[in-house]
């Protein structure tokens, strides 16, 4: 099938991405670590579709191999979908920005319903882009739980499931994520190329 660039510098999404692909016969997954590429996109668009094109652009171009980039957020219904497009944003770390979230919802009346939403985004070095969605739906716990996933996942419950993401299987976690949805919708292209 050939190589395909995961244009991120997060290890988490990685690790997460190369599960979620591993199904796919002959599909190389190189990482910008072992291209010892150096790329920070700025995050500008004005939606999770326009930053991931901007990231998979941006990594496709400097590598000149076919580059997959994922943008995400989480919208938490009582805040107005906050902190959606600035999920990885609002504080320096994932500890401080799942305590400050946790502190924007003390006093709001449970349950805190939210959304994880994905878009990933291949980009081709000849221009072509092409792109997926998927999301997860469920609700913010008030402590965190579980020791897995990265970001959010230890103060999400997934609808259905009484557990965090942090507390779910990686088996668990590719089957009903936001980014395994939206994984799932891109693989019909990627097997086409």
């Amino acid at each position: 099938m050939g190589s395909i660039l995961l244009a991120t510098n997060n290890p988490g999404k990685w690790e997460e991405l190369a599960s979620l692909l591993a199904d796919l016969p002959g599909l190389v997954l190189v990482t910008p670590f072992q291209l010892n590429l150096s790329i920070t996109v700025e995050e500008a668009g004005a939606s999770y579709k326009e930053n991931a094109v901007l990231k998979a652009e941006a990594f496709a171009k400097a590598s000149e191999m076919p580059a997959l980039a994922d943008d995400s957020g989480l919208e938490v219904e009582v805040l107005g979908g906050a902190p959606g497009l600035h999920s990885a944003r609002t504080a320096p770390t994932a500890a401080e920005r799942r305590a400050l979230l946790l502190k924007q919802l003390a006093g709001k009346s449970q349950p805190w319903r939210a959304t994880f939403r994905s878009t990933v985004a291949l980009a081709l070095p000849d221009g072509q882009i092409y792109f997926a969605e998927g999301e997860c739906k469920g609700e913010i716990s008030p402590v965190e739980l579980g020791l897995g996933g990265f970001g959010y996942d230890p103060i999400f419950i997934v609808n259905g499931m009484e557990r965090t993401m942090a507390e779910l299987t990686m088996e668990e976690k590719n089957r009903l994520s936001h980014r395994a949805h939206a994984i799932e919708n891109i693989k019909e292209i990627l097997s086409a190329l």
